[in-house]
């Protein structure tokens, strides 16, 4: 293909876009000093807001649109992350797009936004007005001299940027093309990092239209069949996010259209890039995070984050809004999203948008939405998002667990009297929600919607009998088996059927069977059946895609237990000559046998392994986490744990964590030396002097952890890279609970993750985790020293 193909794409993504009703533009008609497209900035204001514009130019009589154009200019440079002020944090062009600019006593909208109802005839025309324009071949920098434009190939374009779009005249997106005929789309990702530089090289100025908040919100490289996307441009730092919709077998990338004259990739034109679409997205989606950070000196800093929703995030969001509209209530809506998929923003997204939905006559379609959470992490994130949406406080009401049960159920009460907008309640607070709601008559009549984030922790110790008392659940044996979340979420809704008024919205990266069958949608009349028919999720970003686009790790990709080790001692052998096989044999069997031996035996291999192989690891911060079977057990480890690290003057720490007392009896094996003593949490680490365990972990007094059910869900620690397992595993447990390695943690993914099991096959693990990933596969072979290293330690 010769060099005309990427402008043969280029030519055709611009018809397509203009017959989309984009405007088309002009290089030479953008200031390059102000990064504006000054004509339509000054048309939309003053054929929209002709009033104000005769106020101001009382103000001004003399050069109002300079006065004015500089005016703007000097707001969109204002984006404090410090300031007191929330506004003068998010300022730059997203804050004007969604504050306007107000100049003295003339106030002035820079952009109108669909209206929420459509009520306001005014505000509709209004949002006609909008100017959504296409600018190919952009020349960009106020730094290119008539020397450089004169510059011919390679030279020449490093002056242009394929294609800019512009809203009423303020940049909102970049896109560079590259043609897979010729060139990868990491070609266009690579003339970002290397020529689109936020400051001009030579000068060291900065470039308006490239500058991280002031001028466009998000660069797109663009190939035939992918897309990938970034929020800030930062040089080589640049980090580009996959902006795909994912293959129909669940895989990174996008499906190859059957149609020859299709793009892979032209839903971004062709859906997102929609201009009804797009500035929904500037208005609903993209928001500034701001999150404190502490580098290693321990000093605090402010890190900005401008947040634009990937493909999958943007697509489920509409779908669960258009749903509502035409569903109505009563109705339950199941999303499998992979740990890795931004579950907190689309949470937050929808909580939002549902907040805010109108039926066709003006009313509220939710009087309120109830976001159950346990996470404050998300707490925090829906204030602070949601207020860049609304811009006002008051908005989301936090009933909060550490409240007193009076004081809890007073601003409860009074949360759903006054319909704030959006309640969040933790999940052992969602069945007297309900119950609430059911026994107040007036509250009875009202429509809401119900938001289960599922990636919080399972209840044990007393709060689950407490629970399991609410919902009438039966327990399992003995005293310290957890209630999910999950199990909790079901349960409520399960005693509940039919609730017309209420429509439940479920995320979660692992359904179980159970939610699966009270969430899950079976194919409507209109809609092609299934060949199973059966119960499905509403939507779905699999841990495989997860995986592939880099946002976790694949856990089972060293996952060994003493079976895999023992074949591969056997292909050693017969492969290398040299290893004394008899040797070698005598010590793999001895391994093997270990899980016939008692927990100090275990201890020994587990300790050992993890200060050869894994201590090292992430800047000597890595960490590991050991899977016990029950509560005695985990005692059992900890004082095996401590026994063994004293014998051997060891800097290694350990840290048990499990719910209530634990006592022996004289039936439990070897209790004899354990009798007459309670065992407790805090008890057991005394190392924590006050400290919550998820904190007291993430810092270097500790480096193991033993788990007996708490901690085993819902638990994130990027810096986790091994677990060794020592109980049965099956299903989503089994999922859950490997999944904790698969956070991602700056060098974790060169050094991999480790999973040791003393316990399951290997086939039982497989089969857990393929409902969720697809094409799950255990490597055959694995590293053959390591058959050799874990003997040594067993004398």
């Amino acid at each position: 293909m010769d060099s005309t193909s990427e402008t043969t794409f280029q030519n055709e993504l611009i018809a397509r876009m203009q017959a989309n009703d984009w405007l088309p533009g002009r290089s030479d008609q953008y200031d390059r000093e102000t990064a504006l497209y000054t004509a339509d900035v000054l048309s939309f204001v003053k054929d929209t807001q002709p009033k104000e514009w005769t106020k101001f130019c009382k103000l001004f009589p003399n050069d109002s649109e300079a006065h004015f154009i500089s005016h703007l200019v000097t707001q969109l440079q204002k984006a404090n992350p410090n300031a007191i002020d929330k506004e003068l944090r998010s300022y730059g062009t997203l804050g004007v797009l969604r504050h306007g600019l107000k100049i003295r006593n003339a106030r002035f909208s820079l952009c109108q936004f669909m209206p929420e109802h459509n009520l306001n005839p005014d505000t509709l025309a209004r949002y006609k007005e909008n100017r959504c324009r296409i600018v190919p071949e952009l020349v960009y920098s106020p730094y290119a001299t008539s020397e450089h434009l004169a510059e011919t190939g390679k030279k020449a374009r490093a002056w242009r940027i394929d294609l800019v779009l512009f809203i009423n005249g303020l940049p909102v997106a970049t896109l560079e093309l590259k043609s897979e005929f010729k060139q990868s789309v990491d070609n266009a990702i690579r003339q970002y990092k290397k020529t689109r530089l936020p400051k001009d090289p030579e000068t060291g100025k900065p470039e308006p239209l490239l500058t991280f908040k002031r001028g466009a919100l998000v660069h797109f490289a663009v190939s035939q069949y992918e897309v990938y996307m970034t929020t800030r441009l930062a040089g080589s730092d640049t980090f580009f996010l996959p902006f795909n919709k994912g293959t129909v077998e669940g895989g990174a990338g996008n499906d190859v259209p059957e149609n020859d004259n299709d793009y892979a990739t032209e839903y971004l034109w062709n859906e997102v890039l929609l201009p009804d679409n797009l500035l929904n997205i500037l208005a609903r989606f993209v928001h500034l995070e701001i999150k404190e950070v502490e580098n290693w000196e321990g000093r605090q800093s402010k890190k900005e984050t401008l947040i634009f929703p990937r493909y999958h995030q943007w697509d489920v969001v509409n779908k669960l809004i258009g749903a509502a509209k035409a569903e109505g209530t009563g109705n339950k809506y199941l999303v499998q999203h992979s740990a890795g998929s931004g579950k907190s923003n689309s949470i937050a997204w929808t909580a939002h948008q549902l907040s805010t939905l109108y039926d066709h006559e003006g009313n509220k379609q939710f009087h309120s939405v109830i976001v159950i959470t346990d996470r404050t992490v998300l707490d925090d994130q829906l204030q602070d998002t949601i207020y860049q949406f609304e811009h006002a406080d008051g908005v989301v009401g936090r009933i909060n667990r550490k409240e007193g049960d009076g004081s809890k159920s007073e601003k409860l009460a009074a949360a759903l009297e006054s319909a704030q907008p959006i309640i969040i309640v933790t999940i052992q607070t969602f069945p007297y929600v309900l119950a609430a709601i059911e026994n107040n008559t007036s509250l009875k009549e009202r429509r809401y919607a119900v938001i289960a984030d599922e990636a919080h922790s399972s209840q044990t110790g007393s709060t689950a009998r407490q629970l399991k008392e609410v919902l009438m659940v039966e327990g399992g044996e003995g005293d310290d088996q957890p209630l999910s979340s999950e199990d909790i979420l079901d349960n409520t809704i399960a005693a509940r059927k039919g609730s017309s008024n209420l429509n439940y919205y479920a995320f979660t990266a692992t359904p179980k069977a159970k939610t699966l069958e009270l969430f899950g949608r079976r194919p409507r009349p209109e809609e092609p059946a299934s060949a199973k028919n059966l119960p499905e999720a509403f939507h779905v970003y699999t841990m495989r895609q997860a995986i592939e686009e880099g946002f976790i790790l694949d856990v089972l990709k060293n996952y060994t237990n003493y079976q895999v080790a023992y074949q591969l001692a056997q292909k050693i052998e017969a492969a290398d000559e040299e290893v004394d096989s008899k040797k070698a044999k005598v010590k793999l069997n001895r391994w093997v046998r270990l899980h016939e031996y008692n927990i100090a035996q275990k201890v020994k291999v587990i300790v050992e392994h993890y200060k050869t192989h894994v201590m090292h690891l992430l800047g000597g911060q890595a960490k590991a986490m050991v899977v016990t079977s029950s509560r005695k057990e985990a005692v059992r480890y900890k004082l095996a744990f401590d026994k063994y690290l004293s014998e051997h003057n060891s800097s290694v720490a350990v840290m048990v964590a499990f719910s209530g007392e634990v006592e022996f009896n004289p039936n439990d094996p070897d209790s004899t030396a354990l009798l007459d003593q309670k065992f407790t949490e805090n008890g057991m680490n005394p190392g924590l002097k006050g400290r919550e365990l998820r904190k007291a972990f993430d810092t270097d007094d500790y480096q193991i952890m033993l788990v007996a059910n708490k901690f085993q869900t819902g638990f994130d620690q990027p810096k986790l890279c091994a677990m060794y397992v020592d109980k049965p595993l099956g299903g989503v447990e089994c999922v859950q609970t490997l999944s904790r390695l698969n956070r991602q943690y700056p060098g974790k993914a060169e050094c991999g993750t480790f999973v040791l099991d003393f316990f399951n096959e290997p086939e039982e693990i497989l089969n857990a985790f393929q409902p969720y990933y697809q094409t799950a596969e255990l490597a055959d072979v694995t590293d053959p020293d390591k058959v050799f290293e874990l003997p040594e330690f067993v004398s």
